[in-house]
C-alpha cells in the first residue's frame, strides 16, 4: 500500500503504555472465539456482551512508552486518513455529513464504553463511543497465527471496523441488535453474519476508491482477500476444534468474506452491498 507521504489522521488516540483489566465486546474480528465457545456450550452471547466487566479506569504512570510516530502509528493513522476521504465523499455524493470516529491504539487493556478492551478480544468497534479499538499486536498475529502478512491485510481489518461505524451512522447496527433481542440462536448468528459480510463489502468499497487514488500496490487486493478467508468461522471453528458448527457461525464463512470484500472492491457502488436483502451470501 502506497501510504507514505499521504495524509495522516488527527482522530487517533494513543494509550500505549496504560493498562486495565477485564474485557471488551465490541463488533471485532477477536469476538469470533469468545462468541464461538459461549454457543458451543449452550450459552447466549448476548449475555456475554451484557455481562462485561467496566471496572475503573486505569490510573498512574505507564509502565513503557511507545514513539507517538513510530512507522507503524504512522501507517495507521494515514490508513485512517484513507477511510475518511473515501467515506466523507461518499457520504457527500449522497447528501449526508460523515462523522469520523476516532481510533485507539492500546496495549494489552483499556477502557471503551463497551466495557473493558483486550488484546486477547482483538480489535472491535464500540458504537456507544463511535471508537475503533485496537492492539496493534493483533498485526503479528494476522501475519503469524492467521497467515494473513502485509500492510494492506492490516488497512483492511481497520477498514473492516470503520466498516462497523458506517453501519452505526446509518442506523444498520441499531435495527440489527433490536431484531437479535426478539430471536435466538441460528437466527441472531444469521443477522450477526449479515451484519459483518456487510462491514466486509465497505472494507472492499473503500479498496476500491483507495485504488482510483493511487494507494494500491500489485499484491494488495490479494492481500486483504487472504486476511478476509483466514478469519473466516469454518476455518477458524476448524483450526480450534477441528469441525465446523454452521449454526454458530457469527462472521461468516472464508469464501463468504472473501467474496463480499471482493464485490466491494470490483462494483465500488454501495448499493451493492445490501447482504440483508440477498438471498444468497
Amino acid at each position: 500500500m502506497r501510504w507514505r507521504g499521504e495524509r495522516q489522521s488527527t482522530n487517533v488516540e494513543d494509550r500505549r503504555g496504560i493498562g486495565g483489566r477485564g474485557i471488551a465486546v465490541g463488533g471485532g474480528l477477536g469476538t469470533i472465539v469468545l462468541l464461538l465457545l459461549a454457543l458451543l456450550l449452550g450459552g447466549d452471547p448476548r449475555q456475554l456482551l451484557e455481562q462485561v466487566e467496566t471496572g475503573p479506569a486505569p490510573t498512574g504512570q505507564a509502565t513503557r512508552q511507545q514513539p507517538a510516530q513510530d512507522e507503524q502509528t504512522q501507517f495507521v493513522r494515514a490508513a485512517l486518513a484513507s477511510t475518511e476521504d473515501v467515506w466523507s465523499e461518499i457520504f457527500r455524493q449522497n447528501g449526508e455529513r460523515y462523522r469520523e470516529p476516532t481510533l485507539v491504539i492500546f496495549d494489552g487493556r483499556t477502557p471503551s464504553a463497551c466495557g473493558m478492551g483486550s488484546a486477547a478480544v482483538g480489535p472491535f468497534y464500540c458504537p456507544a463511543d463511535q471508537k475503533v479499538y485496537i492492539d496493534l499486536s493483533f498485526f503479528r498475529d494476522l501475519e503469524q497465527r492467521f497467515r494473513a502478512p502485509g500492510d494492506f491485510a492490516q488497512a483492511y481489518v481497520i477498514a473492516h471496523e470503520i466498516g462497523h461505524h458506517v453501519q452505526n451512522l446509518l442506523g444498520t447496527m441499531d435495527k440489527v441488535h433490536s431484531l437479535q433481542q426478539r430471536t435466538r440462536g441460528p437466527q441472531a448468528n444469521q443477522l450477526s453474519v449479515r451484519l459483518e459480510l456487510q462491514a466486509d463489502f465497505y472494507a472492499g468499497l473503500w479498496a476500491h476508491y483507495a485504488s482510483r487514488r493511487s494507494l494500491i500496490e500489485p499484491g494488495d487486493i490479494e492481500e486483504a482477500l487472504r486476511a478476509a478467508s483466514a478469519i473466516g468461522d469454518d476455518r477458524l471453528q476448524r483450526q480450534s476444534q477441528g469441525y465446523v458448527v454452521p449454526d454458530s457461525f457469527t462472521h461468516g464463512t472464508s469464501e463468504q468474506r472473501a467474496r463480499w470484500f471482493r464485490r466491494g472492491y470490483e462494483t465500488g457502488d454501495v448499493r451493492q452491498g445490501d447482504t440483508f436483502g440477498a438471498r444468497s451470501l
